[in-house]
């Protein structure tokens, strides 16, 4: 396999999985496009491993291991493509995973070379997804916040670096949009989530509605549970705030990926908003109805 091929099946991968946002859209600069499809191919992959609920837990624990033994076998110096694949047997991950391990981490060596990537935002990336594993509810904002530092914000630094960018107050703000972004999608998605025992909205903040569990048990929505996703979302608008400088900060085409990544978490907050809240009766999506008015806001983009 060559490095063209396996970046070739990064961007395959990356163009057939469901995602709210942008994922290596057509938008970013083609010099940049490849390397982003690897980052989001190891992640994808590594969230897939870590939620295979039929999969026992100390088989999902050893699946991500072997998959960090596989990125630092990408790193480890000499020819990536010479026994990458004999490097990490006997295998634990399942048929797809393994079938794509070679071409995805050939590519991602070749990225993190490329770019001088840490290797500990890949590392974060893969404790929050081994976080999923066993930990459904959070108690505070803080413990959510750590897990949105981890599984959200370590994407968007990578991307400033394959752009180019070192800045701590690009970082800073990229980070303020990742983790608005993770928390957009968990209130767009909390029956989803609910039915699959999952629930990212903060004890502290439901319990001070009066907001019962038991009512999202029977598919209740209720004044309460309103109440605690405004506050939430409230929280989520201030952080979109603070990051909206990330898309004033770069140049070119990712300037414009990022304006409409900004634009689309602010609409289906927006959607949300106006549905009540009420996402038991409509989960709050965008469609390419919204693209010309994304497009529209990202032109006359006022800093």
């Amino acid at each position: 396999m060559t490095v063209d091929e396996a970046y070739a099946t990064c961007g395959r991968l990356a163009f057939t999985h469901y995602e709210n946002f942008p994922v290596a859209s057509h938008l970013l600069p083609p010099t940049m496009r490849k390397h982003v499809a690897a980052v989001y191919a190891y992640a994808r992959i590594a969230d897939d491993l870590a939620d295979e609920g039929d999969v026992a837990v100390a088989v999902r624990h050893q699946r991500l291991d072997e998959w960090l033994d596989w990125l630092r076998a990408s790193t480890a110096g000499g020819s990536v493509s010479a026994g990458l694949e004999t490097r990490c047997a006997p295998t634990v991950l399942d048929p797809a995973a393994t079938a794509n391990a070679p071409a995805v981490f050939l590519a991602l060596g070749h990225t993190i070379r490329a770019h001088d990537l840490p290797l500990s935002l890949f590392e974060d990336l893969v404790s929050a997804f081994r976080q999923d594993i066993t930990v459904h509810r959070y108690d505070s904002w803080a413990a959510l916040f750590d897990y949105c530092r981890r599984s959200a914000n370590p994407v968007g630094r990578l991307v400033l670096r394959i752009a180019g960018r070192r800045d701590a107050a690009l970082d800073d703000a990229s980070d303020a949009v990742c983790t608005a972004l993770q928390l957009t999608n968990f209130w767009q998605d909390l029956e989803i989530d609910w039915r699959r025992g999952r629930l990212y909205v903060p004890a502290e903040e439901h319990v001070a509605a009066g907001a019962s569990l038991e009512s999202l048990d029977r598919g209740e929505w209720t004044n309460a549970w309103a109440v605690t996703l405004a506050r939430c979302t409230q929280r989520t608008r201030a952080l979109f705030g603070r990051g909206r400088p990330v898309a004033d900060g770069v140049r070119g085409r990712l300037r414009w990926e990022l304006r409409a990544t900004w634009l689309g978490g602010m609409r289906i907050l927006d959607r949300l908003e106006r549905s009540g809240y009420d996402v038991f009766r409509e989960r709050p999506t965008l469609g390419a109805g919204d693209v010309p008015s994304i497009a529209w806001r990202a032109l006359w983009w006022r800093r």
